[in-house]
């Protein structure tokens, strides 16, 4: 029996291995992702077996409660996934993820009840400690991130919550190599409950001052956080396939946390700090003159265009029109017209948050362009649609070296021939500057809701 749970183990960790290889392209993610649920489908599975065959050890009732919470959380997964809709689908991967968080502090707290201190080691102590932590700092974090993210909570931003911050996580690495050198005379139960409380607080102070716009890098992060805290919980219970889990996600969400921030220019201190580079002003107030087309030009200027560039945006997933632009791509290409997606790395609300959303609309992955890709043959659009973005296309981040966002890589969208902004009003992205595009020769700005505005350009395209 022990041989057929060693190899349900290493099944379940190879299929997390091969899941996330498949997950690198956008053409085998959905098969990736099913690859690794049943990966953990089985490690899930191996466990209750490993667990039943040693009932002297685990009361039955204990199996009953694990069932029954499983069961239920099963339940409540789906139907939180089938009724989420696509703009607060980051909201739903942040709470997601503030569970996992949660599961690791609660292990800590429930092996630091039941561990015999003067027979454990310092080393599983540690273990234990940094699994709770980590755990705690996650829950707490990805709550906070949640509520930024659906525009309950606001950013606070305040040398009070700096001070307070560093200080916090100053105490959560020196309170334990105090406890145990004997200068914090309490029993460890509660020791690690005033960990845990200063974690939690920690994990709100850590989200607090970082900006909405920012929320993709943090989710990254704080998913990684998870990841280690479950490898942590792996090492106290010498459970190898959640180490190997902790530390895919660990990896995976260290370096996807790295790569948006070098998308942004940006470094990860820069939007723990939730701020960018200060303006000096040059040119900020300095009015743009923009010229306005209609819906029936834009439609004109798309039905005569050989190929066309699609650029989404938050704006896009707000309005929920990705359906509707599906069905214009369907036009524009039974006329002849080549219709590509250029997707900036971190457009949205979260990592492949767009990807995901046009996925939604049955758009073919072979349509789909990373920045790099889109800004090779830029040139050779007749015309670029931006729905909903902004500072990533801002030509300001190449040319002006006094804007908060120079440096910061973007989609040149301002080199194709023709360029139409889909926006509601005028007002500015994240970093609060004006878009430098806006003003060029060669782009014009279609006031409206996008949804709206894509169906008429529909309705005109089927006239033409």
């Amino acid at each position: 029996m022990l041989t057929f749970i060693h190899l349900g183990y290493l099944l379940a960790i190879v299929s997390f291995i091969v899941g996330l290889k498949f997950m690198s392209s956008p053409v085998r993610a959905k098969t990736g992702n099913l690859i690794a649920a049943l990966g953990m489908i089985l490690a899930v599975v191996t466990t209750f077996v490993a667990v039943t065959t040693n009932l002297e050890v685990v009361p039955t009732t204990n199996l009953v409660v694990l069932f029954a919470a499983v069961a239920a959380g099963s339940i409540v997964g789906k139907r939180f996934s089938d009724k989420v809709e696509m703009t607060a689908m980051p909201q739903l991967v942040s709470l997601f993820n503030a569970t996992g968080g949660g599961c690791a502090m609660l292990l800590g707290l429930v092996e630091a009840n039941k561990m015999n201190v003067d027979e454990a080691t310092i080393s599983h102590s540690l273990l234990l400690i940094a699994g709770m932590v980590t755990g705690a700092i996650a829950f707490s974090g990805s709550i906070l991130a949640e509520r930024k993210l659906a525009g309950k909570a606001k950013d606070r931003r305040s040398y009070f919550i700096m001070i307070s911050a560093r200080i916090l996580l100053v105490l959560i690495f020196v309170l334990p190599a105090l406890y145990f050198t004997g200068f914090v005379p309490i029993g460890f139960t509660p020791f690690i409950y005033i960990l845990a409380v200063i974690a939690l607080v920690y994990g709100v102070w850590f989200v607090l001052p970082i900006g909405g716009a920012d929320m993709p890098v943090v989710i990254s992060l704080l998913n990684s956080i998870t990841g280690i805290a479950t490898a942590f919980a792996g090492l106290v219970y010498d459970s190898k396939v959640m180490i190997a889990g902790g530390i895919f996600v660990g990896a995976a969400g260290i370096f996807l946390t790295l790569l948006m921030c070098t998308a942004m220019n940006r470094s990860l201190l820069q939007v723990l700090a939730g701020k960018f580079k200060k303006s000096t002003g040059a040119g900020s107030d300095v009015e743009i003159e923009v010229k306005e087309i209609s819906v029936s030009e834009t439609a004109m200027a798309l039905a005569f265009s050989q190929r066309v560039a699609v650029v989404p945006g938050y704006g896009l997933a707000v309005a929920q029109a990705q359906h509707i632009c599906g069905q214009m791509q369907q036009l524009l290409e039974k006329r002849g017209c080549e219709v590509d997606y250029i997707i900036h790395p971190v457009a949205g609300r979260m990592p492949g948050h767009m990807n995901v959303l046009l996925a939604e609309a049955n758009i073919d992955y072979g349509r789909l362009k990373e920045m790099d890709e889109g800004n090779d043959v830029m040139e050779q659009y007749d015309v670029v649609l931006i729905i909903g973005a902004n500072d990533v296309v801002n030509p300001a981040a190449e040319t002006n070296p006094d804007s908060p966002i120079y440096g910061m890589p973007i989609i040149r969208a301002h080199q194709a021939k023709q360029v139409v902004v889909m926006k509601r009003g005028m007002s500015t992205g994240y970093a609060g500057v004006q878009n430098e595009l806006f003003g060029m020769d060669n782009c014009s700005l279609l006031f409206g809701d996008a949804k709206n505005s894509l169906q008429e350009i529909v309705n005109q395209l089927k006239l033409i």
